[in-house]
């Protein structure tokens, strides 16, 4: 009798996309992101980081919908929403608030149909004296409106610039404490998505 060629199902693959609202070079927001990337990758099975660049996004402006649809990089943009399962957001504190290129990308993501409604998120924040948490807060309230479900620990309020040192001169997260508290971000990320989802992080795809 010839052996089985078939193959297992394979396991459920979360797509995360991550949106930094920094656009600088060096962000260390972006940083963020690229860590939760790496640590997805080396510890973390069935979760993927997809960076969403939101740098190419028009400032909103409704006059820019023609017949019914959008500029060709916020429709791209809202593609990538579409296809994610969960979010995570990663953004600096501007003025004590959301700082205006995430504002703006999550304005193009609700407009009508909404993107961005019924899935899991989670945010973070690298920024001044208060890590970002004036920023964090404000974002929640727009998620209420676009019916994201955030996760409510742990909190992450990276404050960049005071001792000891979190991140090199490119944006890189290099603070173990730090990577820590993302790795069990990322988890409870992970756990509360295929909850939404109705699954278990060993259940196969299509079930």
């Amino acid at each position: 009798m010839e052996a089985s060629t078939a193959q297992a199902p394979a396991k459920t693959v979360l797509r995360v996309a991550a949106i930094s609202g920094s656009l600088r070079r060096a962000s260390a927001n972006t940083g963020l992101i690229r860590a939760a990337a790496e640590i997805c990758k080396e510890s973390i099975p069935g979760m993927q980081v997809d960076h969403v660049d939101i740098s190419e996004l028009p400032l909103l402006n409704t006059d820019l919908e023609v017949g019914g649809g959008f500029p060709p990089a916020v429709e791209a943009f809202r593609d990538k929403v579409r296809a994610a399962d969960c979010f995570l957001f990663a953004s600096p504190e501007y003025n004590y608030s959301i700082s205006g290129p995430l504002k703006n990308a999550l304005d193009w993501g609700s407009r009508p149909p909404n993107c961005f409604a019924d899935r899991a998120a989670a945010i973070l924040s690298a920024s001044g004296g208060s890590g970002g948490s004036r920023s964090q807060y404000h974002i929640r309230q727009v998620g209420v409106f676009l019916d994201i479900h955030f996760i409510n620990k742990p909190e992450i309020f990276t404050k960049a610039h005071l001792p000891p040192k979190k991140f090199d001169d490119d944006g890189n997260l290099i603070d173990p404490e730090t990577k820590e508290q993302l790795t069990k971000m990322l988890l409870s990320l992970q756990a509360f998505a295929l909850r939404l989802q109705g699954k278990s992080p060993n259940s196969e795809q299509g079930n």
